[in-house]
C-alpha cells in the first residue's frame, strides 16, 4: 500500500476484464497520465462558465483542485469524481449583474447557496436519500433545470453572439458536429476543443479580412477591434497567485481573489441552484455505484455536502461555483481506472494551472464569437436536459398535479417575470420561477383528488437527474454510450 492505494496487479497491466478500484492505484506513471486526462475532460467548462458568469477563470481553475480534494476527504475516497465550476448558477448571475450586482455580491450569494447544499447534504446524511426524492420529484426537478437554462436564451442573444455572428456559428457548428459524429471521450471534450477551433478561426479572420466592428462586451459599447488580443498575455509571469479585484481604465470591474459581500436579493435569485445541484450529485453518486458496483448511497448526504463546502471554500476568495463533473466520470467508464489517486492528481494539476497568471491571460482573451457559439449549445442543452428528466422518470403531464404548477413556473423562471413587493426588492426569473414551480406542485398535489395523487405517486418512480447523463454539457448521449461500445462493460440504460 502507498499513501493509502493499493496496487492493482502489476500496476501497468489491465486485463479487458479488470476494474481499477477507488482504493486501488496503477504505476504512478500511468497514475499521472490518468489525471491529466480528467484535467482535459473538466478542463473546458471549468473555466468557460467563470467568463460567462465574469468571474476569474485562473482562479476558478485552481480553486477547482482545492475543491475536489476536500471533496475526496469529505467522502473518504468512496466516490472518485472531480469538481469543476458548475452551470446551474450561471443563468442567476446573469440576472444579479443585469440589476447592478457586483461581483462580491455574486460570490456572496453562492457562498450561501453553498452552505445551503452543505446543509442539504447533512440533512440526507442523517434522514437518508428518500427525503430529496419526496421534496423535489422529478417532475419538479426538470422544471426547474429547464427553466434555469433557457432563461440564459438572451444572454446568448444580446452578448455574445453579435460580437461576432459569422465567427459564433462556425463555433457552434463544430461543436454539434464534434459531440454527435465522434464517440467517447473526443465528444465529452467537444467544448475545450470547439474553444481552440475558436482561437483558430478568429485568429484567420484577423488575418485574413481584418478588424470587424461590433459590440465589444469589454468596452461596453460597438466598437472596431480585432477578434483576438494576446497584448496583455506577454506582460503577465508564468508563475503567481491571480490578481485581486481591480478597476479597469474604462471604469470597469477586473475581477479576481476578492472576499464576498452579502444581499438578500442577490441570495434569493442563486439558492434556487441548490435545486439542481442536490439532483447532479445523486445521480453522479448513483452513477459511480453502479460503475463500481458498490453501494453509495450512505455516502449520498456526504457527497452532496462535500459538494457545498467545495462551493464554499471557493466563493470565499471569489471563485466559481463547483459541483461533481460527468465528464470525469466519463473517462472512468472508458478506462474502468476508478482509483481516486486519479483525482488527487487532476486537482494538483489544476492548482499548478491556477498559479500561472499567463495561462489566466490567455483563458480572458477568449474571443466573443467563439463564446457566443460555445454558450448558444451549452445553454439550450442545460435547458433540455429538464426535459430529459421528465422523459426518463415518465412524468405524467396528462396528470394536471404535474401539469399546471411546472407550467406556470417555467414560463416565469423563462421570460423573467417579476413580481415586486417595494421599490427595493424585486423577485422575479429563476428565482419567482423556482419558488412557484416547487410550492405550487406541492400545493396542488395536496389538494387533488386521491385518484390524481395516486397516479402522480405510481409515475414518480426514481429520480435520475442531469448530472448522471449531461456530461456537463460535453456529450449529449451521456456516460451510457461508453458503456455500450465497450463489451462487456455494464449497461446503465434504464430498463
Amino acid at each position: 500500500m502507498a499513501l493509502g492505494w493499493k496496487l492493482h496487479g502489476d500496476g501497468k497491466t489491465m486485463g479487458p476484464d479488470d476494474v481499477v478500484a477507488p482504493d486501488e492505484r496503477l504505476a504512478w506513471g500511468r497514475t499521472i497520465g490518468l489525471g491529466a486526462q480528467h484535467v482535459v475532460a473538466m478542463f473546458g467548462a471549468t473555466f468557460v462558465f467563470p467568463l460567462v458568469m465574469g468571474l476569474n477563470p485562473q482562479l476558478a481553475i485552481m480553486m477547482s483542485g482545492i475543491a475536489t480534494i476536500c471533496f475526496l476527504l469529505i467522502v473518504k475516497g468512496k466516490v472518485p469524481s472531480y469538481l469543476g465550476t458548475s452551470a446551474s448558477f450561471v443563468g442567476a448571475v446573469v440576472a444579479i449583474r443585469a440589476q447592478g450586482g457586483t461581483s462580491q455580491q455574486v460570490t456572496g450569494a453562492i457562498l450561501v447557496a453553498g452552505l445551503v447544499l452543505a446543509l442539504v447534504g447533512v440533512a440526507i446524511h442523517f434522514l437518508g436519500s428518500a427525503i430529496v426524492h419526496k421534496v423535489l420529484p422529478p417532475v419538479v426537478t426538470g422544471a426547474v433545470v429547464m427553466l434555469i437554462g433557457f432563461n440564459l436564451a438572451p444572454v446568448v442573444a444580446g452578448i455574445y453572439w453579435p460580437q461576432d455572428q459569422w465567427v459564433a456559428l462556425l463555433v457552434m457548428t463544430f461543436t454539434v458536429v464534434c459531440a454527435v459524429a465522434f464517440r467517447g471521450f473526443v465528444s465529452r471534450i467537444a467544448v475545450f476543443l470547439a474553444l481552440i477551433f475558436g482561437y483558430v478561426i478568429s485568429w484567420i479572420f484577423d488575418k485574413a479580412f481584418g478588424q470587424i466592428t461590433s459590440y465589444d462586451a469589454g468596452a461596453g459599447k460597438v466598437t472596431t477591434h480585432f477578434r483576438t488580443n494576446f497584448d496583455n498575455l506577454a506582460a503577465q509571469p508564468w508563475f503567481g497567485f491571480p490578481p485581486s479585484t481591480t478597476m479597469g481604465s474604462d471604469g470597469k470591474e477586473i475581477v479576481g481573489i476578492h472576499a464576498p459581500s452579502f444581499s438578500i436579493a442577490a441570495i434569493l435569485l442563486v439558492l434556487p441552484a441548490v435545486i439542481a445541484l442536490v439532483a447532479e450529485n445523486t445521480g453522479h453518486v448513483k452513477a459511480v455505484a453502479e460503475m463500481t458496483k458498490s453501494d453509495l448511497d450512505p455516502y449520498m448526504g456526504r457527497a452532496i455536502a462535500a459538494d457545498g463546502v467545495g462551493t464554499v471554500i471557493a466563493s470565499a476568495v471569489g471563485g466559481s461555483p463547483t459541483t461533481t463533473y460527468a465528464e470525469n466520470i466519463g473517462v472512468m467508464a472508458a478506462t474502468r481506472v476508478y482509483s481516486t489517486a486519479a483525482y488527487y492528481v487532476a486537482a494538483i494539476v489544476a492548482i499548478v494551472f491556477g498559479l500561472s497568471p499567463k495561462f489566466g491571460a490567455l483563458v480572458a482573451s477568449v474571443p466573443g464569437g467563439v463564446l457566443g457559439g460555445i454558450t448558444v449549445v451549452l445553454y439550450g442543452m442545460i435547458g433540455l436536459l429538464g426535459a430529459k428528466i421528465w422523459k426518463e422518470n415518465g412524468v405524467d403531464f396528462g396528470n394536471p398535479i404535474n401539469l399546471v404548477p411546472v407550467s406556470a413556473g417555467i414560463i416565469i423562471g423563462i421570460g423573467n417575470v417579476e413580481l415586486k413587493f417595494t421599490d427595493s426588492f424585486t423577485l422575479g426569473g429563476i428565482a419567482l420561477g423556482t419558488i412557484v414551480a416547487v410550492a405550487a406542485f406541492h400545493l396542488a398535489r395536496s389538494l387533488a383528488p386521491a385518484d390524481l395523487r395516486a397516479r402522480a405517486d405510481s409515475a414518480r418512480g426514481t429520480m435520475i437527474s442531469l448530472g448522471e447523463r449531461e456530461g456537463d454539457y460535453g456529450d449529449a448521449d451521456g456516460i451510457d454510450d461508453l458503456y455500450q461500445d465497450r463489451p462487456g462493460g455494464p449497461d446503465l440504460r434504464r430498463r
